[in-house]
């Protein structure tokens, strides 16, 4: 069984800014316990996020994949409370950070230079880039683990109650967040085959290079160099790092 502070989660939902590495190990409980316990995974987004650990790109992923609502999971990760990172955070733990490594390749220098594997930032615009990430695993269903809903049905009523009050006060209290009814899409809906001069940011680019999709992420880059001709001498620098990507791969 979970040790759960209500009141302390409570609080953690209500300033995720608050959110740090010290918070790790019981959130993490709460998830194993409640595998589609939403703000618990929400909350591990936030802590992943802080440490820049490698393993966020994917957790947002799973994430994505056990959240009704998508659009929520969005304004979460866009909000500033998200963003701030807590002034005494944690060192990483050698399972949640990428050792350093002499970089003995052209490749790995690269790959380096292009910050593949960083944590990937998107801002409130970038809702073609967030469904962009996400599209790989949109369709992937979530088989629900039959032992898990009978350990819930055995649990005492006392403790369901107090989850489902965590759950009800987190939905009255944090920002843009309801019950999505029975015809509110899951997905944010974006045109997929559509990369305009507005769509095209540095976020998606990156985004094509995490999916490996170098010839997308070129693409994206020459766009930008024409939106922002003071940069070009920079995306032009990206372009020939992902061409050598691609002739090494």
């Amino acid at each position: 069984m979970v040790n759960l502070d209500t009141n302390k989660y409570i609080q953690l939902l209500e300033k995720p800014e608050s959110v740090s590495t010290e918070h790790s190990s019981e959130i993490t409980a709460i998830i194993q316990e409640y595998p589609y316990f939403q703000s618990a995974r929400a909350l591990r987004l936030k802590i992943l996020k802080n440490q820049e650990s490698y393993k966020y790109n994917n957790e947002l992923k799973i994430t994505a994949s056990y959240t009704t609502d998508r659009t929520v999971l969005f304004d979460f990760i866009t909000s500033e409370a998200f963003k701030e990172i807590p002034k005494k955070e944690e060192k990483l733990s050698i399972k949640d950070k990428i050792l350093p490594k002499k970089k003995t390749t052209e490749v790995e220098i690269i790959e380096e230079d292009l910050a593949i594997g960083k944590p990937l930032s998107f801002n409130q615009n970038e809702t073609f880039s967030f469904n962009q990430w996400l599209q790989l695993s949109s369709k992937t269903a979530i088989v629900r683990d039959n032992t898990n809903v009978e350990k819930a049905q055995k649990e005492e009523p006392s403790i369901k109650s107090e989850y489902d009050a965590i759950i009800d006060r987190f939905i009255e209290t944090a920002p843009k967040i309801s019950r999505p009814s029975k015809t509110s899409a899951p997905d944010i809906k974006v045109a997929e085959n559509q990369q305009s001069n507005q769509l095209a940011t540095e976020t998606l680019a990156k985004v094509y290079l995490e999916q490996k999709k170098y010839d997308s992420a070129i693409q994206a880059y020459k766009i930008l160099s024409l939106k922002y001709p003071e940069k070009s001498g920079f995306f032009a620098d990206q372009i020939k790092r992902i061409q050598i990507l691609q002739n090494n791969k």
